[in-house]
């Protein structure tokens, strides 16, 4: 699980030092390429067979990957890895919370949103547009689990992410076509598109698939909780982002948000990589 989440931080990392040749857009049209790549050969869905009740949840699935990879790597480029991924995350935090009127859970809401407070502290130098975009991946993030749900109980395994990562990439072709036609696509900059999507999406969905063969989906849940802590170490030595005392302070506090949400939720059933890691 640790391999994993570094795995995912480090390759979002990586092509971030693309952006400066072919923006966000660029470097997440190669990533989807090679998620497409991946899951299609494992779930070999059966696309001609599909009715339009498996059909529309997998086409909605494929724009939120393309609007929820798009805006992470927005505000990555903007406000930082290690910001950027805690922004994100309260998405899987707000759908283990949605529906609860415990007075636990409405603790574990508020000691959130004060730790969203304390992590951004706005102010008139605060990136607004950096901020927005990455709360627009954590709400595509929630998005993302419930529809994988919905789809997950209509096609078996990873059939829905596999056919709605092929549809995003389609999408996406154009982008490439016109940053390829403009030369942008330098062997470096391929190397670390590609780099990106091996490691962002391949090797977090294999390891994944095993995990949780052996592991409880709720201690899955708990050990995501790393992943805004890494990214805020990967982004400090891959990308030199030195962050502030505050933002250390708030991205624990959502960290043990999410610990106590998950470790206190009702026993989890049939949960993939697929429903609770994004693409």
């Amino acid at each position: 699980m640790a391999g994993s989440a570094l795995s995912n931080q480090v390759g979002a990392a990586i092509g971030a030092h693309a952006f400066g040749a072919v923006g966000p857009p660029g470097v997440v049209a190669v990533r989807q390429w090679v998620a497409a790549a991946v899951l299609l050969p494992l779930a070999r869905p059966p696309v001609r067979r599909m009715s339009w009740a498996q059909w529309w949840p997998v086409l909605l699935l494929a724009v939120v990957f393309a609007t929820m990879n798009l805006s992470l790597y927005t505000a990555i480029d903007r406000v930082g890895l290690g910001l950027a991924v805690t922004l994100e995350f309260l998405g899987p935090l707000g759908v283990a919370l949605a529906g609860s009127r415990t007075r636990r859970d409405l603790l574990i809401a508020a000691a959130a949103a004060a730790g969203v407070y304390v992590l951004v502290l706005p102010g008139p130098a605060s990136d607004v547009v950096g901020l927005a975009v990455g709360a627009l991946a954590g709400c595509c993030w929630a998005a993302y689990i419930l529809l994988n749900r919905l789809a997950g109980a209509r096609l078996p395994g990873l059939q829905a992410p596999a056919v709605a990562s092929a549809l995003c990439a389609l999408g996406y072709l154009p982008v490439l076509v016109v940053l390829a036609a403009q030369g942008r696509f330098t062997g470096g900059t391929l190397l670390a598109a590609v780099t990106a999507g091996v490691l962002s999406s391949a090797v977090p969905y294999a390891a994944d698939l095993v995990v949780l063969r052996y592991v409880p989906a709720r201690a899955f849940g708990v050990a995501m909780s790393a992943h805004p802590v890494l990214a805020a170490l990967v982004g400090m030595v891959l990308l030199g982002q030195f962050l502030a005392v505050h933002v250390w302070v708030g991205i624990a506090v959502v960290v043990l948000a999410n610990v106590a949400a998950v470790a206190g939720a009702g026993r989890a059933s049939g949960a993939t990589p697929a429903e609770v890691a994004p693409l």
